[in-house]
C-alpha cells in the first residue's frame, strides 16, 4: 500500500501509528476503492472489455460504506482556470505517466426517458391502453383484402393522431424536466484548490498567497463536484451536496464557529437551524488554510436519516473530534448568514436530499382504469355478438372468415374516440380551473390527465407548516403559577417588570422589595388566597420568567438594510424575544460565548455562556447554562415540553393544569426552569460532560446521562402560549372537507406536542375528541401493545404518531396498523421524514384501494406529491418545489374547496356523461348492423357508407356529445353550501358496472327499433330500396343521438344550442354533397320526413318516460336542491 503522505501531501493521515485498528481498516478498504476506482476510470486498453469494467465498478459502488475523505485533493484544471468537465489527475502506474478523466458524480436527473428509451417506453405506455392496441388491430386488418369492410384510412388516421399526440405531449413534458435538471446541474460553485493541482497564469487576481502556498478560486458546475472537494458558499447560496462544516468566513472571532441554514426544502421547517464549524478547522489563521491543513474525515455510511449523522474529524495534530448532525450541511439546504467553506462528504444518489425523494411515476385515474375495463366489456360483447351472428348464418367452411368480418363490422362499437374526447375535455376542465380568478386566482394544472380524480378523494395528506399555518407566531399568553398575563396585559405587565428589576440594576442574585405596583387583578384565585407579599412575589416571578425567556434561545440580533432584525432556528423563539423585548428586556447581542441584555432601567446585563443543549426530537428540551458577570452566579435554565418538564421540576400544583387549558386554545406551550448551580456541582458536570464527548461508544448516550445529572429538582418559574396562526379560512374549509366525507391526516416534520396544539386550533380535531398518541416506541414488542389498545378504543379518536414509532410500525405491522389508522376519525404524524410522507400515500393506496389527494409547500412534501392519485402544491415561503412538483397548484389551502368540491365534482360528473355518450354512440350503430346483416340473411356488409360512418361520429355528433362539458347538474352555492353531496361521488356510481348496463340497454333498444321500425315504414314497393332505407334509418340516428344529448343537459349553454345547429347543418351539407347516399327528391318530401319522425320517436319516447319514472321514484340526492 502507497504512503498516504505522498499520495494526498499531508503532514499526517489517520494510518499512522496513533490511528486504531479499525480506523486503519476503513482507509485501507478507502485505499482499495480508490485504486479500483483509477483502474476502472482509465482510458481502456486492448484485451479488456467494457462489459467487465463495469461490473468491476458495480461492484465497488455496491461495497462502498463508509470512508474517510482527505481534505486538499488536487484538482485539475484547464488554461482559463476552469475545472474540466472530469477532474484529471496526474498519476504514476507502472512506471509511466498517464491522465484519466473522473467525472464529477453530483447531477441531478429527473427524466423518466432517455434518448434511446423515449420512443419504445411511450410506443409500449400508450398501447397498453386496450382502445389503441385494439384499432392498431383493426388497422392492420385492413391491409388484407379478404377482410376489409372499409377505408384504410378510417382506422388508421384517428389512431396516428391520437398516439402522435400523446407522444408530443410526452415529449413535452420530457423537455421540461430536462431543462430544469440542466439549470440545476449547471449552477457554479466556488471551489479551493491547490495552486501547485493547478494550471493558471501566476499573474492572476484569484490566488491568495499564504505561508504554505498558494489557494486559487475556481468555478465548478454543480454535477462535477465530488466527494473531498472544498467549497466556499456564500449567503443565500444552495448546498449542492452534503458537506461538513469547516469554517465560518468573514466575521469575528465570537460567531465564527456557528452559521444559519434554511431547510425547507429538506425537512419542511422554515425555522433556520444553527450550524457549527469543526473546531480544529475553525481555529486555523487564514481561511484558505483549510485546504492545507491536512486533516482527514471518517463519515458513516449514507442513509437516509436527515436527522442523525456520526463522523470523526482527524487533525494534523492527532487529535480526534466528533462529528454530529451540527457539523453538516445537508444538500438544498441553504446558507441563512455569512460565507462558509465545507468539504463535501457525499454527492448525487448518496445525498439526503436524493435518498428520500422517490422517482416520479406516470400517474393514471381512475376514470381511466373504468373505461378500459368497460372496453373490455365491450369486447366481449363484441367478440360474442360476431360468433353469434356466425353461428346463425352456419358452420360452413368459411366460418372463420365471416367471423372475422363480422368482427369488423362491429368494431365501432369500441369507439377510438373515447380517448381523444376525454384529453380534450380535460384541456376544457383545466382551461376551467386555471381561469377561475373571482374565486380560485393563481390556480395552474400541471398534469391535465387527472381533473376527475379531483372528485374522488377519499383522504387528505396535508403538510402543517405553510399549508395549514401560516408559519407566523405570536406569544399569546404567560403564566407564572400565581398570575395569568396575555396580550391585552402587556402595558401592566411592563410595569411590573420595570419595578422587578428596579431596585439592582439587573443583577439577578438579589431579590426586590415591595413596590407600588398593585398586581392583585393579575392574581390566580388560589394566590390571591394566600396574600403573603403578594406583589413581591409576582415581581420576583415575572423576573425570573422573563430572564429565562430572554436567555434561554438561539436568536442572534442582526441589522439587515438599515433595520433590526432576528435570525433564529425557531420562530417560536423570535417570538418569545419579541415579547420580552415589548416589555423592557432587549436582547442587544448574542455570540457564542455570551448574551447581553438591557433592562427596563437601561442597565446593560452580561452572561458568559458555559454550555448549551440544543433541542432534539427525543430529548424535547433545550437548556443552557451562564455566568452572570457581575455576581459570578451561574445559572442553569431549561425549556421545553411540558411532558418532559414535568418529570425535572419541583412538585407544583398548576402545571398540568394550566397547559391543558392553553392547549385546548391551541396555542404551543413552553414550560421554563432554572436552577442555581454552585462551583462544585458545576465542576463535577463538566468533567463527566468532558469525558462522554470523547467516547467513541455510545457517545449519545453518555452526553444524555451528564446532561441528566443537573436537571434536577429545577425550579418551575413560567408557562408561555405561543399561536401559531393559521391560513386564512382554514378551519370552514376542514370543516367542509370533513362534511364531504374526507378524512385528512395532517404530516408533518414538527414536533408532537406542536402538530397537536395545530390539529386543535385548526379543528382538525374536535374539543370533544380524545387524542390516541404513539410516540417513543423503542421495541416491536411496544408497537404490538399499542396496537393493540388502539384496536380496543371505538373508532372516534384522532391518532398521534412520531417518525421513530410510525418507522417501527410500518417494517412490521404495515397492514394492521394503516387498517386501524384509516377507522380514526383524523391523524397527525409527527417528525415524518419525505419517505415516510410517501410510505403512508402508498400504503393507503394499495393496502385499503382508497384515493389519496396530497397538499404540501416544501420540498419535503414532493415525494408524498407525487406518490398520491392527486398531488396539490402551495407556493410560499418554502419556494416553489411543491409546486413544480405537483398535479396542480393553488395559492392557499382554502381554495382546496372550490377545487374539489366544484371543480372536482364537474370533472368527475362531465368525464362520466361523456364516455356514455361516446360508448352509446358506437353501441348503437353497431346495433343496427346486427340487425341488418340477420335481416338481409346474414350478409357480412356494412349498412352505411363509409364516409357517412365517419361523419356520424365527427360531424354529425362530435360537437354536441362533447359539449357535456360544459353541462351542470347544481349550482356553485349548492356545491359550496352542502359539501354532504361530494359522498356521492366517492362512490363512483356515475360510471361504474351498473351505469354501462343501463347504457348498453339503451343502446341495443333504440338501435333495434330504428332498423326494424325503418323497415316496417318503407314496407312498400317505391321507397324500399337499399339507398332508401340507408337515409331513413341514418336520419333517424342522428336525431335520437341529439335528442338524446338534449334530454341529459341539466343546464344549457349557448354553445350547446351552436353545437346541436352546427350538426344539424353539417348533416344537411352531407345530403346535398352525397347524391349516391341520400336521393334528395325523396330526403326532402314529407313522406320520408314522417317515417324519419316515426322512427325517433319511437326509439326516444320510451327512454324518455322511463328517465321521468326515475327521477319520480328514485330522485337523486341533490333533487330538492335544485
Amino acid at each position: 500500500m502507497r504512503d498516504l503522505r505522498a499520495r494526498y501531501g499531508h503532514p499526517r493521515s489517520p494510518s499512522t501509528a496513533s490511528a486504531s485498528s479499525v480506523e486503519r481498516e476503513h482507509l485501507e478498504e478507502e485505499l482499495r476503492w480508490e485504486d479500483e476506482m483509477q483502474e476502472s476510470s482509465r482510458m481502456p486498453r486492448a484485451g479488456v472489455k467494457w462489459s467487465t469494467r463495469l461490473k468491476a465498478l458495480f461492484k465497488i459502488k455496491k461495497n462502498l460504506k463508509a470512508r474517510t475523505i482527505h481534505l486538499g485533493t488536487e484538482n485539475v484544471l484547464d488554461d482559463a482556470g476552469r475545472p474540466l468537465e472530469g477532474r484529471r489527475r496526474w498519476m504514476r502506474r507502472r512506471g509511466q505517466w498517464n491522465t484519466y478523466r473522473r467525472r464529477g458524480s453530483n447531477a441531478i436527473c429527473n427524466q423518466k426517458y432517455s434518448l434511446l428509451s423515449f420512443l419504445p417506453k411511450v410506443l409500449i405506455q400508450q398501447f397498453s391502453m386496450f382502445y389503441n392496441m385494439f384499432y392498431l388491430m383493426i388497422a392492420i386488418s385492413q391491409f388484407i383484402p379478404l377482410l376489409r369492410v372499409g377505408f384504410v384510412w378510417t382506422y388508421m388516421g384517428p389512431l396516428s393522431f391520437v398516439v402522435l399526440a400523446s407522444m408530443a405531449k410526452e415529449a413535452s413534458d420530457e423537455l421540461l424536466r430536462i431543462k430544469r435538471d440542466r439549470q440545476v446541474n449547471s449552477y457554479e460553485y466556488t471551489l479551493l484548490v491547490k495552486s501547485e493541482d493547478a494550471v493558471y497564469e501566476r499573474t492572476e487576481e484569484h490566488i491568495s498567497s499564504i505561508s504554505d502556498g498558494f489557494v486559487k478560486k475556481v468555478k465548478v458546475r454543480s454535477r462535477d463536484i465530488c466527494v473531498g472537494d472544498v467549497l466556499q458558499l456564500d449567503c443565500d447560496e444552495r448546498v449542492p451536496a452534503d458537506c461538513v462544516l469547516l469554517r465560518v468566513c468573514g466575521q469575528s472571532e465570537d460567531v465564527s464557529e456557528s452559521v444559519f441554514i434554511r431547510t425547507d426544502q429538506l425537512d419542511g421547517e422554515t425555522d433556520w437551524k444553527v450550524r457549527r464549524a469543526v473546531n480544529a478547522t475553525r481555529k486555523l489563521d487564514h481561511d484558505v488554510d483549510v485546504v492545507y491543513c491536512g486533516g482527514s474525515v471518517y463519515v458513516e455510511k449514507p442513509h437516509k436519516e436527515i436527522y442523525d449523522f456520526t463522523g470523526n474529524f482527524y487533525a494534523a495534530n492527532s487529535d480526534v473530534e466528533p462529528l454530529t448532525l451540527e457539523n453538516t450541511l445537508w444538500m438544498n439546504t441553504v446558507v441563512a448568514s455569512g460565507t462558509v467553506i465545507c468539504m463535501v462528504v457525499y454527492t448525487g444518489p448518496e445525498t439526503r436530499a436524493v435518498l428520500n425523494t422517490s422517482q416520479p411515476g406516470s400517474k393514471v385515474g381512475t376514470l381511466d382504469l373504468e373505461v378500459n375495463f368497460m372496453s373490455k366489456l365491450l369486447f366481449m360483447l363484441l367478440i360474442g355478438f360476431s360468433f353469434t351472428l356466425a353461428c346463425l348464418r352456419g358452420f360452413y367452411p368459411n366460418f372463420g372468415i365471416y367471423f372475422l368480418r363480422y368482427f369488423l363490422l362491429l368494431a365501432y362499437m369500441i369507439p377510438l374516440a373515447m380517448r381523444v374526447n376525454l384529453d380534450l375535455a380535460r384541456v376544457v376542465y383545466s382551461y376551467f380551473m386555471q381561469h377561475d380568478e373571482a374565486k380560485m386566482p393563481g390556480c395552474l394544472v400541471r398534469s391535465s390527465n387527472l381533473p376527475e380524480e379531483l372528485g374522488r378523494v377519499d383522504y387528505l395528506l396535508s403538510d402543517k407548516t405553510g399549508t395549514l399555518t401560516q408559519n407566523d407566531m405570536e406569544m399569546k399568553k404567560l403564566h407564572i403559577g400565581l398570575a395569568l398575563f396575555g396580550r391585552e396585559n402587556e402595558g401592566e405587565l411592563a410595569s411590573i417588570a420595570q419595578a422587578a428589576f428596579g431596585g439592582d440594576g439587573g443583577a439577578p442574585s438579589r431579590r426586590i422589595e415591595p413596590s407600588s405596583v398593585d398586581v392583585t387583578p393579575y392574581l390566580s384565585e388560589e394566590a390571591a388566597g394566600r396574600r403573603a407579599n403578594p406583589q413581591r412575589r409576582i415581581q420576583n416571578a415575572v423576573r425570573d420568567v422573563l430572564l429565562a425567556i430572554a436567555i434561554a434561545h438561539n436568536v442572534t440580533p442582526a441589522e439587515e438594510h438599515g433595520q433590526r432584525t432576528m435570525q433564529a432556528s425557531s420562530p417560536d423563539e423570535i417570538a418569545l424575544v419579541r415579547f420580552v423585548e415589548s416589555v423592557g428586556i432587549v436582547l442587544l447581542e448574542r455570540t457564542q460565548n455570551t448574551i447581553r441584555l438591557r433592562t427596563p432601567t437601561g442597565n446593560e446585563v452580561i452572561y458568559e455562556i458555559l454550555y448549551e443543549f440544543p433541542f432534539t426530537s427525543e430529548a424535547k428540551r433545550m437548556g443552557i447554562i451562564v455566568r452572570e458577570s457581575h455576581s459570578r452566579q451561574i445559572q442553569f435554565y431549561v425549556k421545553g415540553a411540558d411532558s418532559i418538564m414535568a418529570k425535572i421540576v419541583k412538585y407544583n400544583d398548576w402545571l398540568d393544569e394550566e397547559c391543558g387549558n392553553l392547549a385546548r386554545d391551541g396555542l404551543r406551550t413552553l414550560v421554563y426552569g432554572k436552577r442555581t448551580l454552585d462551583e462544585e456541582t458545576f465542576r463535577t458536570f463538566e468533567d463527566m460532560w468532558t469525558e462522554a464527548r470523547t467516547q467513541r461508544h455510545n457517545r449519545k448516550e453518555a452526553m444524555a446521562a451528564a446532561q441528566s445529572s443537573i436537571e434536577r429538582a429545577l425550579e418551575l418559574v413560567g408557562l408561555t402560549g405561543v399561536e401559531d396562526k393559521l391560513q386564512d379560512n382554514v378551519r370552514e374549509s376542514l370543516e367542509k372537507l370533513r362534511h364531504a366525507g374526507i378524512r385528512i391526516w395532517m404530516l408533518t416534520g414538527d414536533k408532537v406536542e406542536t402538530a397537536v396544539c395545530i390539529a386543535v386550533s385548526s379543528r382538525l380535531a374536535e374539543r370533544s375528541q380524545q387524542f390516541f398518541t404513539i410516540t417513543g416506541l423503542a421495541s416491536v414488542a411496544d408497537a404490538s401493545k399499542r396496537l393493540n389498545a388502539l384496536r380496543r378504543r371505538n373508532g372516534e379518536d384522532v391518532v398521534v404518531v412520531d417518525g421513530s414509532s410510525l418507522q417501527i410500525m410500518l417494517d412490521n405491522y404495515p397492514h394492521e396498523f394503516m387498517e386501524l389508522m384509516c377507522r380514526a376519525s383524523s391523524a397527525v404524524a409527527c417528525r415524518c421524514s419525505p419517505t415516510q410522507k410517501a410510505a403512508i400515500a402508498r400504503l393507503v393506496q394499495n393496502q385499503m384501494n382508497k384515493r389519496v389527494a396530497a397538499i404540501g409547500d416544501g420540498g419535503n412534501d414532493v415525494s408524498m406529491i407525487q406518490r398520491a392519485n392527486v398531488g396539490i402544491g402551495i407556493p410560499g415561503k418554502e419556494g416553489q418545489q411543491a409546486s413544480l412538483a405537483a398535479d396542480f397548484s393553488i395559492l392557499t389551502f382554502s381554495h382546496l374547496n372550490r377545487l374539489l368540491l366544484w371543480h372536482g365534482r364537474n370533472s368527475y360528473k362531465r368525464a362520466a356523461r361523456l364516455s356514455q355518450f361516446i360508448v352509446h354512440r358506437g353501441l348503437i350503430i353497431a346495433t343496427i348492423q346486427i340487425v341488418h346483416c340477420a335481416m338481409y340473411y346474414y350478409a357480412a356488409v356494412a349498412v352505411y357508407n363509409s364516409w357517412i360512418q365517419v361523419g356520424y361520429a365527427t360531424l354529425f355528433t362530435m360537437l354536441p356529445v362533447f359539449s357535456l362539458v360544459l353541462d351542470e347538474d347544481i349550482s356553485e352555492w349548492v356545491a359550496d353550501t352542502y359539501p354532504e353531496l361530494y359522498r356521492e361521488l366517492r362512490k363512483g356510481r356515475s360510471l361504474n358496472t351498473k351505469s354501462f348496463l343501463t347504457w348498453v340497454f339503451k343502446s341495443v333498444y333504440q338501435g333495434t327499433v330504428i332498423m326494424v321500425i325503418s323497415i316496417f315504414v318503407l314496407w312498400d314497393d317505391h321507397y324500399f330500396t337499399t339507398m332508401h332505407l340507408s337515409a331513413i334509418s341514418f336520419s333517424a340516428l342522428v336525431f335520437t343521438e341529439l335528442i338524446m344529448i338534449a334530454a341529459e343537459i341539466h343546464k344549457w349553454h349557448y354553445l350547446m344550442i351552436l353545437a346541436e345547429a352546427f350538426s344539424m347543418v353539417c348533416y344537411l351539407i352531407c345530403v346535398l354533397v352525397l347524391p349516391t347516399v341520400f336521393d334528395r327528391s325523396v330526403v326532402f318530401s314529407w313522406n320520408f320526413l314522417l317515417r324519419v319522425l316515426i322512427v325517433t320517436l319511437v326509439s326516444c319516447v320510451p327512454i324518455y318516460l322511463g328517465k321521468c319514472l326515475q327521477r319520480r321514484f328514485a330522485p337523486s340526492s341533490y333533487s330538492k336542491l335544485v
